[in-house]
């Protein structure tokens, strides 16, 4: 064995532990980095000497050289990322889920004193006021002006809706395009960490900053996430490059990002230039190819409530209540006007009691956008013409009024509708269908809100574990530096004894009969 290998050995023990000490340096100083991974440095001692061959020295046993730093290393568990990542999913579902029914319940306002039930027990009490005195000119025009109301409440929740369900289309593109710049930056960095891990090195800075991106994805949909080597000399324990994919309902994989190549993701119908989406989703596609995507991540709670196209039916948590309220709407507006044209208007000096008379304009045929078209009559612009009387010229006959207060109760399995004429409730009170759907809405939104607190609840406990395997301790790195400060002065004096027993040999030695 030389006799310089003890300060060979030394050496080693003070640039292993210095290295130490800067990766200490590097975790401390970003403690508070978001999606940084502390990192450790593996220490692993050198070859022995001698090593075994056939000219090997005659020495008691091998000895050892000291150490170096093998790799530095991050300090992270992929099974708490995969657990993660599926939480990170399904909260992203159930948010946006819950958020579009929290706006959806700020704009029915139910109960109140300012929602649409309230608005038409006024009107249903107006015309039982009427009822009682059906000659009088201010119980008349109270009628009038509660209809009114009535009208301008459909046409005001409708407009609110969809203004929402036109801020949800919005999203969806912003989510889209989130969506593909994630993908773009993950598919550079895989271009990175191939060309660096040929050479022997753990890019684990950029090994960070992708993970923090993959947790991004994951809000979106569920992915799937495929380690590839990339070959070269690349260490036991570098990570590679990484495939993505979109998981489908039907467990199939889309890819997404391929090693360096980012695909695009896009969702039909669209605005030209903008992306924006101009009507029910109809598909989403990833580089041409579809994906059906799971009720799972943002995009797809954001898509159920926007609305979608299946089996060639209109779905979601916006166009259906927008579709039930025409029905209500509709509904309404036409049996209405069918019991007062069997009524009698009030007859003036100028004008006999007539038969008729709309109350409601015309809805037509379809009941599709009728809480957004209803409006009063041009025939009730005269106080007259709204018809109490079930008889002709019998002024102080109010029974038609009661008749009208009476739709409130009128089910509409047992009524007719016009010629030419359909009613979309096809069973049950307009009030029954009104309360089924707000009590639908309410249960929808608080099993959305609770799923929503579940799932963050488990995601916050893995990121939890997470952080206290992967996460900067000041206190643990402290403890570190003291370690590797001490470990570090040793070496150090470890160098000084061999130079003063090298000092003696060289000056010392040989000086006999000079």
């Amino acid at each position: 064995m030389s006799t310089f290998s003890g300060l060979e050995t030394a050496r080693r023990g003070m640039v292993t532990q210095q290295n130490a000490l800067y990766t200490t340096g590097h975790n401390i100083s970003n403690a508070n980095t978001e999606g940084y991974t502390r990192q450790r440095v593996n220490f692993t001692a050198t070859s022995p000497f001698p090593n075994p061959s056939i000219n090997q020295p005659k020495i008691a046993g091998q000895m050892g050289t000291g150490v170096e730093a093998g790799s530095v290393q991050r300090v992270r568990e992929s099974f708490l990322d995969v657990q993660y990542r599926s939480e990170s999913s399904k909260i992203g579902y159930w948010d946006s889920r819950a958020t579009g029914l929290d706006k959806m319940e700020q704009i029915m306002n139910e109960p109140s004193e300012s929602g649409l039930a309230k608005t038409m027990d006024r009107f249903w009490q107006s015309l039982q006021d009427l009822a009682v005195n059906p000659e009088d000119a201010g119980a008349r025009s109270v009628v009038r002006q509660r209809g009114l109301a009535v009208s301008e409440t459909f046409q005001y929740l409708s407009n609110s809706l969809t203004a929402v369900q036109k801020d949800l289309g919005n999203e969806i593109n912003v989510s889209v395009k989130s969506i593909n710049s994630i993908a773009s930056q993950i598919s550079q960095i895989n271009k990175q960490i191939s060309e660096v891990e040929p050479n022997g090195y753990l890019p684990n800075d950029l090994y960070d900053e992708r993970d923090r991106l993959l947790d991004s994805l994951s809000s979106f949909g569920e992915i799937k996430i495929e380690n590839v080597k990339s070959g070269g000399n690349a260490l036991a324990i570098a990570e590679g490059m990484v495939n993505v994919s979109f998981v489908d309902k039907n467990g199939q994989s889309i890819s997404l990002v391929n090693g360096s190549e980012a695909k695009i993701l896009s969702v039909t119908p669209t605005e030209a230039g903008t992306g924006v989406p101009t009507g029910p989703i109809t598909g989403v596609t990833v580089g041409g190819v579809n994906l059906d995507l799971k009720d799972s991540g943002k995009l797809k709670g954001l898509i159920n409530s926007y609305g979608y196209e299946e089996a060639g039916q209109v779905k979601g948590v916006f166009p259906d209540m927008l579709d039930q309220l025409d029905q209500i709407a509709y509904s309404f507006a036409t049996q209405f006007n069918a019991v007062h044209t069997q009524g009698y208007t009030l007859a003036s000096s100028t004008s006999p009691s007539e038969q008729g008379k709309l109350f409601f304009a015309d809805l037509g045929a379809n009941y599709k956008g009728a809480a957004t078209k209803i409006g009063l009559s041009t025939d009730v612009e005269n106080l007259n013409n709204i018809a109490a009387s079930t008889s002709v010229n019998q002024a102080g006959n109010g029974q038609n009024a009661l008749n009208l207060a009476e739709v409130k109760n009128t089910n509409f399995s047992s009524v007719t509708p016009p010629a030419g004429k359909t009613f979309p409730i096809t069973a049950g009170t307009i009030q029954a269908f009104y309360e089924s759907m707000i009590g639908k809405m309410g249960v929808d939104s608080q099993e959305a809100t609770r799923l929503k607190d579940n799932s963050k609840v488990l995601r916050d406990s893995v990121e939890t574990n997470r952080q206290s395997v992967s996460g900067v301790s000041i206190d643990e790195e402290m403890t570190n530096m003291v370690k590797f400060q001490h470990a570090y002065n040793a070496s150090a004096r470890n160098l000084t004894v061999i130079d003063e027993m090298l000092d003696t040999i060289i000056n010392r030695m040989g000086l006999v009969g000079r």
